[in-house]
């Protein structure tokens, strides 16, 4: 379980959104919206330990009700996805997946966990291939494969379908879902989309300013509540 408590975030004395918790249960999808500038990318910042130095923060992150607020972020082992898949162009594909696999994990069993990486991926033969000469969807199937081979326990989900077509969208979407569903992985999505929110299938919170209702959730697959007071 994954929870967010009591959480605010501020700049130079003024809030961005009302004070909220956001639990996150293991295999569950939990959706956050809210108008541009309400602080949704800057709230998983927060989670990941990554807050720039503009901002401050209050509140606690738990994971399995051990405190992750003073941590580093390379010591909290969340994974994160954005819109831009971030992969290394210097390195084939097998190496950006290999990339994220723990140190301890040495020889053979390396080469096995990015073969089976590449399988999961339905990429299997293509570990040679440089980055650049994959399908937008390919590469997002790469990079979600190279953060969950690092052994994440909740995933962070900053608007990562945003930059891809309609119909790759909807195909990204259910794999990103359902790997993160069978692993049992808590998952907090940042997205401005309904459809996305939709797809998760999970509980839906909208942030608002602080001087409106405040921090609402809104019942799954009812998108057009999304802003309405609970």
């Amino acid at each position: 379980m994954l929870k967010l408590s009591d959480i605010s975030l501020s700049v130079q004395g003024t809030l961005l959104f009302r004070p909220c918790t956001i639990t996150v249960e293991a295999g569950q999808v939990v959706t956050v919206m809210g108008p541009s500038g309400s602080g949704k990318s800057s709230l998983l910042a927060f989670a990941s330990g990554t807050l720039g130095p503009g901002l401050h923060a209050e509140g606690r992150v738990e994971i399995d009700h051990e405190d992750l607020t003073d941590l580093a972020p390379e010591n909290r082992r969340l994974g994160l996805l954005f819109q831009d898949d971030l992969l290394f162009p210097h390195m084939s594909v097998s190496e950006n997946l290999a990339f994220g696999l723990p140190s301890a994990i040495r020889g053979g069993d390396r080469v096995d966990a990015v073969e089976r990486a590449l399988d999961e991926a339905e990429l299997s033969g293509m570990g040679k291939r440089d980055p650049a000469t994959l399908s937008g969807g390919q590469r997002a199937r790469v990079s979600l494969m190279r953060t969950l081979l690092s052994g994440p326990r909740a995933l962070l989900l900053d608007e990562p379908f945003g930059r891809l077509d309609q119909e790759l969208r909807d195909r990204v979407r259910r794999f990103v879902f359902a790997h993160a569903g069978r692993r049992n992985l808590p998952t907090l999505l940042v997205t401005h989309d309904p459809a996305d929110a939709e797809a998760a299938g999970g509980p839906i919170f909208t942030l608002e300013p602080p001087h409106e209702e405040g921090f609402s959730q809104a019942p799954a697959n009812l998108p057009e509540s999304f802003n309405k007071p609970p």
